[in-house]
């Protein structure tokens, strides 16, 4: 059996953008995903777009951080889907981080692999 490479993808971006990357996500045939709340900032230590100077100590914003599994070989066509989709030219559009994941297991059935992140079995 081929081993198939999986990859997490965790998109950090503003709260308002969080329904609308989830509409989107359905659309891609992206079914599991995982949303949690961050506090954070990025290189511009939370100075806002429209500020006249930068902030000198951290100030954290609220974010979300969108967090799905997917094969690796849908990685570059998943990442211009998601970079065009959040996209805006400003200060917080967002970063996406990609780690390699070396197995999944769905605790309910024992699948593993593709197995564990597809659409579940019923029993």
């Amino acid at each position: 059996m081929e081993k198939v490479e999986l990859v997490k993808v965790e998109i950090i971006t503003n709260m308002a953008k969080v329904d609308m990357l989830r509409q989107e996500l359905g659309k891609f045939g992206i079914s599991g995903m995982t949303v949690y709340e961050a506090k954070g900032c990025g290189v511009q230590l939370g100075t806002k777009e429209y500020e006249a100077e930068t902030h000198s100590e951290p100030i954290l914003l609220d974010k979300q951080v969108v967090m799905v599994v997917l094969e690796e070989r849908e990685l570059a066509e998943f990442l211009d889907f998601v970079e065009k989709e959040l996209y805006t030219g400003h200060i917080g559009d967002g970063k996406i981080f990609i780690s390699p994941i070396l197995n999944v297991v769905r605790i309910r059935t024992g699948e593993e692999g593709t197995d564990a992140i597809a659409e579940g079995k019923a029993y």
